[in-house]
């Protein structure tokens, strides 16, 4: 097996049959500008073919059939082995058991799944066959995040497929396969991919930041900035920069408590903490944005702390009397 590169996102496949899309996912997986590697298939069937291409192409497998278990006793087994791989993903391929609520919630944004219809349209089981007989022009394929509502979670992306006059359900999911192994690679490597682009960063630095009492945004030399107050007097609390003065960081810049607290936070935790070009000599701190494992919860509490040091008293009592409830 090929070298896994570093920084790439970790994927762990589930699959129950043939393994056409995680093969799928796999070969892409070994394009050199690919932004993730697959690092186990699991599958509830011992016998299934997508085990053997895994282990043929040099990928840890497990196998544990869901008879004579719980639905959670099985989860629980299949999720200690995507854990114990190190994956930080699972991506559905095929994997015909439905998820425990509690195992969703548990990697609640971080399951996906693919579908053969154009989701809202027909979830569930004879998409085909229930596309033709609605007479549709089309059908297709989606893939998205999984909830624990049946195929209903966020798509993420859908390419359609043309249903021609003589289609049954089987020629039709023959061209639908075809499309779904484009797509699948190309929307994964998409979404592990979005903690590298700035607009998506952007707006999530801007939903916490605007959620926040009487803060509005305003550009601050050529960056995104928010303020808290009137918008004639307002004060800024936040920054949003995008490799600022040329470092590699995309950063949400928030005031600090005080220069020593930045200075240790810096040198403790660099991957996570930086100090910023001109602003750092002002007490603002830069929180690293663009890396693994970003904690929006921690993200949200900087910028609410750094609300705290410029909004009215005010403004901050209501936030107070707001949290003890």
């Amino acid at each position: 097996m090929p070298e896994q590169a570093s920084g790439r996102a970790k994927v762990a496949v589930f699959a129950s049959g043939m393994g056409t899309n995680m093969g799928a996912l796999l070969y892409a997986s070994r394009l050199p500008d690919a932004p993730y590697d697959i690092i186990l298939v699991a599958s509830n069937d011992p016998a299934a073919e997508a085990l053997t291409l895994a282990a043929a192409e040099g990928i840890a497998t497990f196998a544990l059939s869901h008879k004579g278990l719980t639905r959670a006793q099985h989860d629980a087994a299949m999720e200690q082995a995507a854990k114990d791989a190190g994956a930080q993903y699972i991506a559905l391929a095929g994997y015909m058991r439905i998820l425990t609520p509690e195992f969703v919630e548990r990697w609640d944004g971080r399951i996906l799944n693919i579908h053969p219809s154009l989701l809202p349209k027909y979830p569930g089981l004879d998409t085909h066959a229930r596309a033709i007989a609605a007479g549709d022009s089309h059908g297709g394929t989606t893939v998205h995040l999984v909830t624990e509502d049946l195929d209903a979670g966020a798509a993420l992306g859908q390419v359609e497929v043309a249903i021609l006059p003589d289609d049954t359900a089987e020629t039709l999911a023959a061209r639908v396969r075809l499309a779904e192994h484009q797509l699948y690679p190309r929307a994964l490597s998409d979404y592990v991919s979005r903690g590298n682009d700035p607009q998506w960063l952007l707006e999530r630095v801007r939903e916490l930041a605007l959620s926040l009492p009487q803060a509005h945004e305003r550009e601050s030399h050529g960056s995104p900035g928010f303020r808290v107050g009137s918008e004639k007097s307002g004060k800024f609390f936040a920054y949003f920069a995008d490799q600022h003065h040329g470092t590699p960081n995309i950063s949400l810049l928030a005031k600090c408590g005080s220069m020593d607290e930045l200075e240790s936070l810096v040198e403790a935790q660099p991957h996570a903490y930086h100090k910023p070009a001109y602003y750092g000599a002002s007490g603002w701190i830069g929180v690293i944005l663009n890396r693994p494992g970003v904690d929006w919860d921690n993200v949200a509490d900087w910028l609410q702390r750094s609300w705290r040091q410029v909004a009215p008293k005010t403004l901050t009592k209501l936030l107070d009397a707001a949290d003890e409830f």
